[in-house]
């Protein structure tokens, strides 16, 4: 791992250069980003369908059409946001994405509701995690990790506040209606506090490490760039093929519909509990050495899942263990890319890696659906999701930089 520290030190990142408010204002705003414009929609679904008649591929693919947009998207917001900032785009993200859950709630047939979506998928660039992580990477320097933590903390919430309360307002309300409330909250919420919040002067980007650095030619084109990326884009398609897959491997496995969604909420708890983990974890552990065993523990977790029938609490507690990877994961890839080429570009490289990883997290719940089938069922689909895994965390060995 290359000692990036001193480098940054100097950069102007430092406790005078931060928005005392950004750090408050971007747990508000990513908590309700993500539960309205990402957890409101399972919990709506069925009534869209069971009201326009569409049908549930039709409206998932609506959804997921928006996550791929998100992640083409990632790239140039992430330049943007090296040069500019995240003021700007967060703010523009914000009305963007508020008008496009008001367009999916007014959305008169299935084209419109798709254009709807994919407005969202450019809202989800320039609010999810991606740009807040930017804005906390340059403006707490060497305190990025305690920053970080607190935000996908709190961003963990989101689920947690958002599902319950978007199905409190559906019980009275219809999904239509539901979704211009939450459009109103979302508006009302995420424009004052990225505009207000984030007005402090953008640090300039440091400088590199060394003249070497400086020389050795884009980071993009790197061979450990290209491995990790490799390395994230199959670990996300098999984390959130597992997370969607999970409640019908348990019912087969015996577990009532209930009882299998409380191990999938659980599973979410894991991963707040295993945020809290990271920076301790990060002190003892080379982000190389870091990578490949998170990546091999969250395989090892679905091999489990593969080989253990039984009884429930014990897979109730691989459920657990599982979320409380995924939490570090999480995290992981918020640092990948300053742990290893600084913060000059971190927009931009992290732009790059989350775009793959995002494509394949959107297309791994089709594809788990259609793999378990042929495989001969939900056992089988885990058990090559687990070897995607193993080549996941064998491609990650080969981020190392010489």
């Amino acid at each position: 791992m290359t000692d990036l520290h001193t480098s940054e030190a100097a950069t102007g990142t430092g406790d005078r250069s931060r928005p005392r408010a950004a750090l408050p204002a971007l747990c508000a705003t990513q908590i309700t980003s993500w539960g309205i414009v990402y957890y409101a929609f399972p919990v709506l679904n069925a009534r869209i369908t069971a009201d326009t008649g569409w049908s549930t591929t039709a409206t998932t693919g609506a959804f997921s059409a928006a996550l791929i947009v998100s992640a083409l998207a990632g790239v140039p917001v992430g330049r943007v946001l090296d040069h500019r900032g995240p003021r700007a785009v967060m703010t523009l993200g914000s009305v963007l994405a508020a008008m496009a859950i008001f367009a999916v709630a007014i959305a008169p047939n299935l084209v419109v509701f798709f254009a709807a979506w994919m407005l969202a998928g450019i809202g989800m660039a320039a609010t999810f995690y991606q740009p807040a992580f930017a804005a906390l990477t340059r403006w707490w320097g060497q305190d990025r990790i305690r920053a970080l933590t607190t935000v996908t903390l709190a961003g963990g919430l989101a689920s947690t506040v958002f599902a319950p309360l978007t199905a409190m307002l559906a019980e009275h309300l219809s999904w239509r209606t539901t979704y211009t409330v939450l459009a109103l909250l979302l508006a009302l919420v995420t424009i004052p506090a990225h505009a207000l919040a984030l007005r402090a002067p953008w640090p300039p980007a440091p400088r590199p490490s060394s003249q070497r650095d400086a020389h050795r030619g884009p980071v993009a084109r790197s061979r450990p760039f290209l491995m990790l990326a490799t390395a994230l884009t199959l670990n996300s398609f098999a984390m959130y093929a597992v997370v969607i897959a999970l409640v019908p491997l348990l019912i087969a496995r015996g577990a009532s519909p209930t009882a299998a969604a409380w191990a999938l909420g659980l599973g979410g708890a894991g991963q707040t509990l295993g945020r809290t983990l990271y920076a301790t974890l990060a002190r003892h552990t080379g982000v190389t050495t870091r990578t490949v065993t998170l990546i091999a523990l969250g395989g090892g977790t679905t091999t489990a899942f593969a080989a253990i029938s039984g009884p429930f609490p014990l897979l109730l507690g691989i459920a657990i263990a599982a979320g409380m990877v995924r939490g570090n994961l999480t995290l992981l890839q918020a640092t990948a890319v300053t742990d290893r080429w600084g913060t000059a570009q971190y927009g931009l490289l992290s732009g790059l890696l989350a775009a793959p990883a995002t494509i394949a997290s959107a297309l791994a719940p089709l594809a788990g659906a259609a793999l378990a089938g042929p495989l001969g069922g939900y056992p089988a689909l885990f058990a090559m999701l687990a070897l995607a895994s193993t080549a996941a965390s064998l491609m990650a060995l080969g981020s190392r930089q010489r």
